[in-house]
C-alpha cells in the first residue's frame, strides 16, 4: 500500500510541476525576449507581470470554443488533446532524481522515441481536419519535419546506447559516474539538440506555424481551449527534451563537483539551462526555408549522426578488446 501511494504522489507530483512549469514559461520567454529586444516585456499584470500568464490562461478558458462548419468535429476535436497526452506519457520515464520516477522502463529510450513520433499525429490530424488549405500546408510541413528529425534524433542516441549498454534511462545515468557523455558523444549531442528544436517546432524550425506565410500553420482554425492545448504542447516538448538533454548527456541529477546539494536541483538547475537556450533561439536565429531545413538535416545532420555512431562503436569495440584481451 505504501509502495501505490508513493507512486501515486510521483505520478501527481511530475503532473503539477509539467503543468506548472511549462505555461510559466510563456512569462519567463517573455521577459527574455524583451530583454534581447530592449523592451519592457510583462510588467502590468502583478509584479514583474508575472500574473499574464493567469489572465492568458482565463482569457483561453473562457474565449469561445469554436468549431468551423466546414471541419472534421471529431479528429477536429482529438487532434489538439493527442499531443498533450503522448507528451505527459513521456515523462513518465523521467527520472529526476534517485527513485523519482514514474516507470523505470528497461526501453526507456525507446518508449520516449515512439511517444515522439506519435505526436506527429496530433499536428497531421489537426491540419487535415480543418479542412482549409493555410492548415493543411503547415500539417503537410510539420509530417515531413517531425519524421525526417526523428531519423537524426534516434540516431544521434545510438552512441550513447553504446556506451551506457542500456536503453534503460537510470542506467545511462549511472554510467555517467565518472564522465558525462557530452565530452565524448558531442556530436550526438549536437545533433540531438537541433533535432529537439524541430521536433518541438521552435524557432528557427517553426516552419509549420509560420505566420508570415501560412497565417498559424496547422492551428489556423482553433481556438479557446483546443488552441491552448497546442499551446501548452509546445512547451513540454521543450521541457521534455531539456529533461532529456540533462539525462543523456549531462549525468542526469549527478554532480561531478558539489556533492551535498540535492539530486533533484542538480537535475533542475541543469534543464533550466537548456530551456533557456530554447528561448534564446526564438530571439537569435533566422527562420530558414523549408527546403534549407530539409537538406540541413538530410545532408548534414543524417552524416553526422552516422560518422558519430561508427566512431563509437569502433571505440567501444577497442576499448572492450583492450580490457579482455
Amino acid at each position: 500500500m505504501n509502495e501505490i501511494l508513493k507512486y501515486l504522489l510521483i505520478i501527481l507530483g511530475v503532473i503539477i510541476f509539467v503543468m506548472v512549469f511549462a505555461p510559466g514559461l510563456t512569462w519567463i520567454e517573455r521577459r527574455f525576449l524583451s530583454l534581447f529586444q530592449d523592451r519592457y516585456g510583462p510588467n502590468r499584470v502583478g509584479p514583474l507581470g508575472m500574473f499574464q500568464v493567469v489572465a492568458d490562461m482565463i482569457k483561453l478558458l473562457f474565449k469561445e470554443d469554436w468549431t468551423p462548419p466546414f471541419a472534421d468535429r471529431a479528429l477536429f476535436v482529438i487532434a489538439p488533446a493527442l499531443i498533450i497526452i503522448f507528451t505527459l506519457m513521456s515523462f513518465a520515464i523521467i527520472s529526476f532524481a534517485p527513485g523519482i520516477e514514474v516507470a523505470n522502463l528497461n526501453i526507456g529510450l525507446l518508449f520516449f522515441l515512439g511517444m515522439s513520433s506519435l505526436t506527429v499525429y496530433s499536428i497531421v490530424l489537426g491540419g487535415w481536419a480543418s479542412n482549409s488549405k493555410y492548415p493543411l500546408q503547415g500539417a503537410l510541413r510539420g509530417a515531413g519535419q517531425m519524421i525526417s528529425y526523428e531519423v537524426f534524433m534516434g540516431l544521434s542516441l545510438m552512441g550513447v546506447v553504446l556506451m551506457a549498454q542500456s536503453f534503460n534511462l537510470t542506467d545511462i545515468i549511472q554510467a555517467q559516474r565518472r564522465l558525462w557523455f557530452i565530452i565524448p558523444q558531442f556530436i550526438g549531442f549536437a545533433v540531438f539538440l537541433i533535432a529537439g528544436f524541430a521536433e518541438t517546432r521552435r524557432l528557427p524550425f517553426d516552419l509549420p506555424e509560420a505566420e508570415n506565410e501560412i497565417v498559424a500553420g496547422y492551428h489556423t482554425e482553433y481556438s479557446g481551449i483546443k488552441f491552448a492545448l497546442f499551446f501548452l504542447g509546445e512547451y513540454f516538448g521543450i521541457t521534455l527534451i531539456s529533461a532529456l538533454i540533462v539525462i543523456l548527456f549531462l549525468g542526469g541529477w549527478q554532480s561531478l563537483l558539489i556533492p551535498h546539494i540535492p539530486p533533484v536541483l542538480w537535475f533542475l538547475g541543469k534543464m533550466v539551462i537548456f530551456v533557456a537556450i530554447f528561448l534564446f533561439g526564438r530571439a537569435a536565429f533566422p527562420r530558414p526555408r523549408f527546403d534549407q531545413l530539409m537538406a540541413f538535416g538530410w545532408k548534414l545532420l543524417l552524416p553526422l549522426s552516422l560518422v558519430n555512431l561508427l566512431l563509437t562503436g569502433l571505440a567501444v569495440l577497442l576499448w572492450d578488446g583492450y580490457f579482455n584481451a
